[in-house]
């Protein structure tokens, strides 16, 4: 199925006004009539050879160029019956929920209600007792903790069992040496946040969605809305979606659409309206406290200083970085956020694989949504073609 871009969301940019915002992409691209075609074409050929050489059923791509929005969409959200993907269409977004989860620990710290450098017991007193007496949220949220897992047991099934996992928990590293990607160490800092706010989680996170101007991102996807919900498809193409289970809500259970993320992009550059508080805790995810490798670890967000060598991303994405505990190197005092960066993340669910990359400073990003697991660095090979072009 050819690819579409959509008509209603990627309006035509006045050449003046293009020239004065844009800088260098209007020399690398012109300004006129044609521009909505010049960007599908640059989309095109960098995501095209992706969804083919992986079989990838179907992807919404959005681009954003200081507030003005470009939607691409490929192939099929469902094969059977068969639908197409659209810019509404919902993606599970795996661990870029994680995001989320972050936003929520720092706008809880913005009200008061915690600070990053509390101790995890402080917000959970059954853990007291435990070695999280000594892990502070931050580590949670930089995954430094001191050598979580990347998923729970298999025999952790219930907030009982979750609980007692965390109890039993004994770290392998000084919580700040090491750098473990762990979805039990996200997980327990939106347990903690909500308990910080004396909340159900889903419901922080509905309010959160709100506050962002996000007006179809979901964790448990509404019943009128089930139709625009994709299937995602296993390595056999058999259609699958994400099951419930500890800590899915907190570290990868939010579904979303191609809008509302490039939305989530542009809040995070500073583009658009939110409340102030929500503001300033967008921002302070942006905060750098630990090297390891390639990779600045804000939190939840990977950071690569401007203009990023596309090795050095690749390997702050592999297997090696998500996979095993690399060692890191806490940066005191913190980075304090910054527009010459690059920042990206991605997400994977047993049937989908996202990515979302921006760069402050050039208030460009972009967000590839797939309902089909592929590799991480394809998708950083094929966002760096398409943000390097538009930023030359």
């Amino acid at each position: 199925m050819p690819p579409r871009l959509s008509p209603k969301l990627a309006p035509k940019l006045a050449a003046a006004l293009f020239a004065s915002t844009l800088g260098g992409l209007s020399g690398a691209f012109g300004a006129g009539a044609d521009q909505d075609a010049k960007i599908r074409k640059l989309v095109d050929d960098a995501i095209k050879p992706v969804v083919e050489r992986y079989g990838i059923p179907g992807m919404a791509v959005a681009v954003t160029i200081d507030g003005k929005r470009y939607f691409v969409e490929y192939g099929l959200a469902s094969k059977d019956p068969q639908a197409a993907v659209t810019s509404d269409t919902l993606f599970e977004l795996g661990s870029i929920s994680k995001a989320f989860t972050a936003t929520l620990a720092t706008y809880a710290e913005v009200e008061g209600k915690l600070s990053l450098n509390d101790t995890v017991s402080k917000h959970m007193p059954e853990l007291k007792g435990t070695a999280l007496d000594d892990v502070r949220l931050l580590h949670l949220g930089t995954h430094t903790a001191g050598g979580f897992p990347l998923q729970l047991p298999n025999n952790v099934q219930d907030d009982k069992q979750l609980i007692a996992y965390y109890r039993a928990w004994n770290p392998q590293f000084v919580p700040g040496t090491y750098r473990s990607y762990a979805n039990p160490s996200i997980g327990l800092l939106g347990m903690a946040t909500a308990k910080a706010m004396n909340a159900d989680f889903t419901t922080l996170a509905g309010r959160l969605f709100s506050d962002l101007g996000l007006k179809r991102t979901y964790i448990n996807v509404p019943a009128e809305e089930m139709k625009s919900y994709a299937w995602g498809y296993s390595p056999k193409n058999n259609p699958v979606r994400v099951t419930p289970a500890p800590l899915a809500t907190e570290a990868y259970g939010v579904k979303s659409n191609a809008v509302d993320m490039i939305r989530f992009l542009e809040v995070n550059m500073g583009i658009g309206s939110v409340p102030p508080k929500i503001a300033r805790a967008v921002e302070a995810t942006h905060t750098g406290y630990f090297r390891s490798g390639e990779v600045i670890q804000d939190l939840v967000w990977e950071q690569y200083p401007y203009p990023a060598k596309l090795e050095k991303m690749i390997q702050g994405n592999s297997a090696k970085m998500s996979q095993s505990a690399n060692p890191a190197t806490a940066i005191d005092p913190p980075m304090a956020p910054r527009a010459d960066a690059i920042l990206n993340k991605t997400g994977s669910t047993g049937g989908f694989g996202a990515y979302v990359a921006f760069v402050p400073e050039r208030k460009v990003g972009i967000v590839m949504l797939a309902n089909k697991y592929y590799p991480n660095e394809a998708r950083v090979r094929a966002a760096y073609q398409v943000l390097s072009r538009l930023m030359e």
